[in-house]
């Protein structure tokens, strides 16, 4: 029997913000610092679960840490990203999220260097991880009109927090 086994970890969420103006929807997303893990690479908001904090409060946390951005509305995405860390020899599961804003005046903190308020199209195409891109579609999609019924079902009730 193998006493190495790999369990799958949460620590940390991914979140992903949009803004919408004219029914166009545009996403947040965020270039790290040098000095950084991943230096210089583009992602939405990401961030560890500290201690006795659950995956949404870590979200709401680290959207405002990065950003300074308050949502209006989060929902937990009908999505996991997943990968291994060989650095920490851990599978890495993560909760991802998706956050409406109706503010674009974003302040950073030390781990960003730059941000864009980008189009669907071109967010997938500068993400460096695959799985944040799927997750900003799949945030994407859960905007979209014929989508109410699951956006209802899977929006968090910020009073509750």
């Amino acid at each position: 029997m193998n006493n190495n086994i790999n369990t799958p970890i949460v620590r940390c969420i991914d979140a992903h913000i949009c803004t919408i103006k004219n029914n166009k929807p545009k996403f947040l997303i965020l270039k790290r610092s040098e000095n950084k893990r991943y230096p210089l690479i583009w992602q939405c908001v990401t961030g560890k679960i500290k201690e006795n904090e659950n995956p949404v409060s870590a979200a709401l946390r680290e959207i405002l840490e990065e950003t300074s951005l308050v949502p209006k509305k989060v929902w937990g995405l009908d999505f996991m990203n997943f990968y291994f860390d060989p650095n920490n020899n851990t599978t890495n599961m993560i909760p991802v999220f998706g956050a409406l804003v109706d503010s674009k005046k974003v302040t950073l903190s030390d781990e960003h260097v730059s941000f864009k308020w980008v189009s669907i199209g071109e967010g997938k195409n500068k993400l460096l991880w695959n799985n944040q891109a799927k997750g900003m579609i799949e945030f994407q999609n859960l905007l979209l009109p014929n989508n109410s019924i699951k956006r209802n079902l899977l929006e968090i009730d910020l009073n509750l927090l």
